[in-house]
């Protein structure tokens, strides 16, 4: 599968499905869909999400356990994140003034999403 053919309706029915108080990260997401090196490709295309309901795209966290971007703002992706029970710690202001958020070990509760695709409990999208 080229680069080129990752499709944003394979990212968000990826996204779709992940549970409430769970989370995964844009890695995953691109190894799942036989992109491994696509994380950034995926975040972009969830910053484009035209449905942030159906497409829970604030569940999706870099691997390092940053909370990443947000297209309505990292406050908001924490506020959301924190309703749904996972706890977030603030880190030291970077640079730039802001304030990053990152999970906790014992806090960040992944959604094992390759360990879910092998088990059959993760639908992919039809690559045809």
């Amino acid at each position: 599968m080229k680069l080129q053919s990752l499709k944003a309706s394979h990212v968000y029915g990826i996204v779709a499905q992940i549970p409430e108080g769970k989370v995964t990260t844009y890695g995953d997401i691109a190894k799942v869909l036989g992109h491994p090196h696509a994380s950034r490709v995926v975040g972009r295309i969830l910053n484009k999400n035209p449905n942030p309901i159906l497409t829970p795209c604030h569940r999706v966290i870099r691997s390092n356990g940053n909370i990443g971007g947000y297209a309505f703002g990292k406050a908001r992706k924490k506020e959301l994140l924190k309703k749904e029970g996972l706890s977030l710690l603030a880190t030291a202001p970077q640079s730039s003034g802001n304030t990053e958020f990152r999970f906790t070990n014992c806090t960040m509760r992944t959604w094992p999403l390759l360990r879910a695709l092998v088990d059959g409990q993760v639908i992919l999208p039809d690559h045809h």
